[in-house]
């Protein structure tokens, strides 16, 4: 009895944490639009933390190919 009243109790919190009991987002589909587009630009404002983050957004001034380097 105590176990199927613990795994009952696992499931209800679980179950709440994903949005099946309590929905996420809004009912309303223009709000539900507003924040499915605030959403989606959080994930994609990562990308340019990760970037800024790793130095991966400064431009390179290496060139394509070696130079000499000499007066030729």
């Amino acid at each position: 009895m105590r176990k199927w009243l613990l795994t009952c109790v696992a499931i209800c919190s679980l179950a709440g944490n994903t949005g099946c009991l309590l929905p996420i987002y809004s009912a309303d589909p223009a709000r539900r639009a507003q924040q499915l587009i605030y959403t989606s630009e959080n994930l994609r404002a990562v990308l340019d933390e990760w970037e800024r983050i790793w130095f991966l957004d400064m431009p390179s001034h290496l060139t394509p190919h070696s130079t000499h380097g000499g007066i030729i």
